[in-house]
């Protein structure tokens, strides 16, 4: 009876705290007094290529980091395709050079956004959008006028790479044959795709002396960067 009523107890503080740093939350008004917040970026959608391929580019430890994660996921790839060279079919490795470097990334592609949303949702966004521009070849999970701090930026942005590259290391040690080489070549494409994430983490990397909020305008397609005075 006692350990009940000091869960009870537990999970009622808990949800006030939860309900306070919600209620604690920026709104986008907010940020509109220049007296506390400075504008600092302004992107469409539009141009999101532009900045992805501007800032993945800028070299910082994250994106060595990066880089370097992508260059040996390429090397285990490689590892794979010598050790299974004269065990099977050529047709069979062809089948299963598709599956890891086509199709597997394009059936991640729901998850990997889906990713995203769950940590806005926890957060408190409902206004919850995904859309896609195919002449850049993006995907993106927006939350419509709801503000980001940095903190749940980064998690937001990096949850999908760290899940996604886990459960497909895990399967490449535990499966056999050819499947280890076609969930390896996933895991080095699946990388690359995260360029975007990595490319927003950077700005806020580059940026970390600054408290920098944002929020996006999902019906204008614009995303919008404030400083914290």
């Amino acid at each position: 009876m006692i350990k009940t009523e000091i869960e009870s107890f537990v999970l009622v503080n808990q949800k006030g705290i939860f309900e306070k740093i919600l209620s604690m939350a920026i709104s986008v008004d907010d940020l509109q007094d220049q007296t506390r917040f400075r504008h600092l970026l302004t992107i469409p959608y539009s141009e999101i290529i532009s900045f992805v391929l501007d800032y993945i580019r800028r070299k910082t430890s994250l994106t060595v980091f990066f880089w370097s994660v992508c260059l040996i996921f390429l090397g285990i790839c490689a590892a794979i395709r010598i050790d299974i060279a004269g065990y099977f079919e050529f047709r069979k490795i062809l089948t299963h050079t598709l599956l890891g470097s086509v199709i597997f990334p394009v059936l991640i592609i729901p998850v990997h956004e889906g990713l995203h949303i769950v940590p806005y949702f926890l957060l408190g966004a409902r206004k919850i959008r995904i859309g896609m521009d195919l002449s850049q070849f993006i995907f993106y999970v927006t939350a419509h006028r709801h503000v980001v701090t940095p903190r749940i930026f980064r998690f937001v942005a990096i949850i999908p790479f760290i899940m996604i590259s886990l459960t497909t290391l895990f399967l490449v040690l535990c499966l056999p044959g050819l499947w280890k080489w076609s969930l390896s070549l996933f895991l080095f494409v699946h990388a690359t795709m995260c360029a975007g994430d990595f490319a927003m983490l950077n700005f806020y990397h580059i940026n970390k002396s600054r408290k920098i909020y944002t929020w996006d305008d999902a019906d204008q397609k614009e995303a919008y960067f404030y400083e914290e005075l």
